[in-house]
């Protein structure tokens, strides 16, 4: 993806319908993202009502692999939104039963909401400050990309493999890198590099809910009496 540089010097014209186009992906990239958030919160809350069994690991990377790749061919057409919406209900759905295992336990219900929390403030203290500073990111595409595949390689190791430790790390490195592309792609929006609202969502969608749920390991870990 090619991502373009803000430049110090602002032209008249087209510098001015630059930040006009940027200001109006990022008020459209906030409006999508807010109501995926609570359409995935309302499907996942259902899934916890109903103790929905998780759908196992290949029917969950076959359906998030799905839709991403229907969203990116589809990205420019009238079914995106729908398949956005498709994608975040889908992984609120899967997200239930992970929040069940959790509030299962004494201090279950803190546990999820300190991850929530943890959630919130660090995705709000990120954007803003993407925002508010004159920063470019786009250096850090690299480093995330290899380091989230890698990230992901060792995150399936650990789970075929049952390797506790090593799915803590990974925990851990999630959420180094999540917070990392959170402020990458709020910098991508602002300075240019992406202009189309439905893939910004989608990023920054995909980086709150892994932030979520590594924080959720990592918390309840420290939390258990183990």
């Amino acid at each position: 993806m090619d991502l373009s540089k803000q430049t110090a010097v602002s032209l008249p014209h087209g510098g001015s319908e630059s930040v006009l186009a940027s200001n109006r992906v990022i008020r459209n990239t906030y409006m999508l993202l807010s109501m995926t958030l609570l359409f995935s919160a309302a499907v996942a809350g259902i899934s916890v009502a109903l103790k929905l069994p998780h759908p196992g690991i290949i029917i969950t990377m076959v359906g998030y692999f799905g839709l991403l790749f229907a969203i990116h061919k589809m990205q420019n057409s009238g079914w995106a939104v729908g398949l956005v919406f498709a994608l975040t209900g889908f992984m609120g759905y899967t997200l239930g039963p992970i929040i069940s295992r959790y509030l299962s336990l004494p201090n279950g219900g803190e546990i999820v909401m300190q991850a929530m929390g943890a959630t919130a403030l660090i995705f709000i203290s990120l954007s803003a400050y993407a925002v508010t500073t004159k920063k470019n990111f786009s250096f850090m595409g690299g480093f995330l990309m290899v380091g989230t595949l890698l990230a992901f390689i060792a995150g399936l190791a650990a789970f075929f493999f049952n390797i506790p430790a090593l799915s803590l790390t990974v925990s851990a490195a999630f959420v180094l890198l999540m917070s990392g592309l959170i402020l990458y792609e709020t910098s991508n929006i602002i300075h240019g590099g992406e202009t189309n609202y439905v893939l910004a969502t989608v990023t920054l969608f995909v980086s709150i809910f892994n932030l979520f749920t590594s924080l959720l390991q990592l918390l309840g870990f420290l939390g258990s009496d183990d």
